[in-house]
C-alpha cells in the first residue's frame, strides 16, 4: 500500500540520534496504518559538528535539497536547539517551485525559517510540535497531533483559537526578537500572535517584548496571546512580575489588544498554529 504522504525530515539545528528517527517511524506506522506516512529521515540530521548538525554549509544543502524535492509532500524539522537563523536566508534564496507545495512543520528555533517562508509567501507554514518531542514523557500525544496535521489537517490538532481567531502566526519569543528588521520577519498586519518560550529569565522576556512591542509591524497584530513560558531561571533577586503581567504591561504600552493565553509552548502539550488563515 503506498503511503499517505511523504514527509522529509531535517535538522537545521542541532542533531537527533539514530534510535529516535527508527522510533518516528515505527510510531508512524503503528498508530496511522492505513494512513501512515513514509518519513524520510535526511542522513544530516545524525551529523555532529559542535553544537550543530554538521555545519552551516550541510544543514543548508539538506534543508534545500528536501524542500526542493517533488516526491516529497512535507517538510518536518527534526528539532529546535540554535542554528536555523545561521542558514536561513541563504537557503531560501536557493528554493524551487515545488518548494511551494509542501507543508513546512516545526517550533523552537525552526521559527526563523517558518518565518522567513511565510514572508515569501509559502501558503502551509505552521508552528507546532517535532520528532524529537517523542523523547519527552507523554511525547506520543505531541507526535500524534502533528502527523494528523501533516497527513490530513486534523482539527483536532490545532491550537483552539485558531479556529475564531481569522489570521494566526506563533513564535518562540526570543526567536521572533532575532529575527526581526531582517528578511525572515514576515508581515503581521492583522494576525493574532501566539508568543511563548522556555528557559528565559523574566527580565530577558521583559527586554525582548519590550523590542517585539515595539515593532510598527507587531503593533499591526489584531492582538497578542500568551503561550506557556516554562523552565524559567530563578534570578537572584524577584523579578516582581510574573510572565503574563510582563505581556499585559507591555501590550498596554504599545496599545496592542492582549487577548490571554495560548495552548502553545515548549512541552508535549504544545498545539498546530498554522501562519495565516486556517484552510478548511
Amino acid at each position: 500500500m503506498a503511503p499517505s504522504i511523504r514527509i522529509g525530515v531535517v535538522a537545521p539545528g542541532t542533531r537527533i540520534d539514530r534510535d529516535l528517527a527508527e522510533r518516528l517511524k515505527a510510531f508512524a506506522t503503528d498508530h496511522f496504518l492505513d494512513r501512515a506516512p513514509e518519513i524520510v529521515v535526511h542522513p544530516q540530521c545524525f551529523l555532529s559538528a559542535g553544537h550543530f548538525a554538521g555545519d552551516d554549509d550541510a544543514r543548508l544543502k539538506a534543508f534545500v535539497e528536501y524542500a526542493n524535492e517533488p516526491a516529497l509532500d512535507a517538510i518536518w524539522f527534526a528539532r529546535g536547539g540554535y542554528g536555523a537563523c545561521r542558514i536561513a536566508e541563504a537557503a531560501l534564496a536557493q528554493l524551487n517551485g515545488a518548494s511551494r507545495t509542501k507543508t513546512y512543520l516545526g517550533y523552537s528555533d525552526n521559527g526563523a525559517i517558518l518565518g522567513g517562508l511565510y514572508a515569501r509567501g509559502y501558503a502551509n507554514v505552521a508552528h507546532g510540535p517535532i520528532p524529537v518531542d517523542l523523547t519527552r514523557t507523554g511525547g506520543e500525544g505531541a507526535v500524534k497531533r502533528a502527523l494528523s496535521w501533516l497527513i490530513d489537517r486534523s482539527p483536532e490538532s490545532v491550537e483552539l483559537g485558531v479556529m475564531f481567531d481569522g489570521k494566526t502566526a506563533a513564535f518562540n519569543i526570543a526567536v521572533l526578537q532575532s529575527i526581526m528588521g531582517t528578511s525572515l520577519e514576515p508581515n503581521l498586519e492583522g494576525h493574532v500572535l501566539m508568543l511563548e518560550d522556555v528557559g528565559e529569565y523574566l527580565y530577558r522576556l521583559d527586554r525582548a517584548l519590550f523590542q517585539i512591542t515595539s515593532s510598527a509591524n507587531v503593533r499591526s497584530v489584531k492582538g497578542i496571546k500568551l503561550g506557556r513560558v516554562s523552565d524559567v531561571p530563578e534570578n537572584d533577586k524577584p523579578f516582581g512580575a510574573n510572565e503574563e503581567e510582563i505581556a499585559r504591561y507591555w501590550c498596554a504600552k504599545a496599545g496592542i489588544a492582549y487577548l490571554g493565553r495560548a495552548d502553545i509552548g515548549h512541552d508535549v502539550e504544545n498545539k498546530v498554529v498554522p501562519f495565516g488563515a486556517l484552510k478548511r
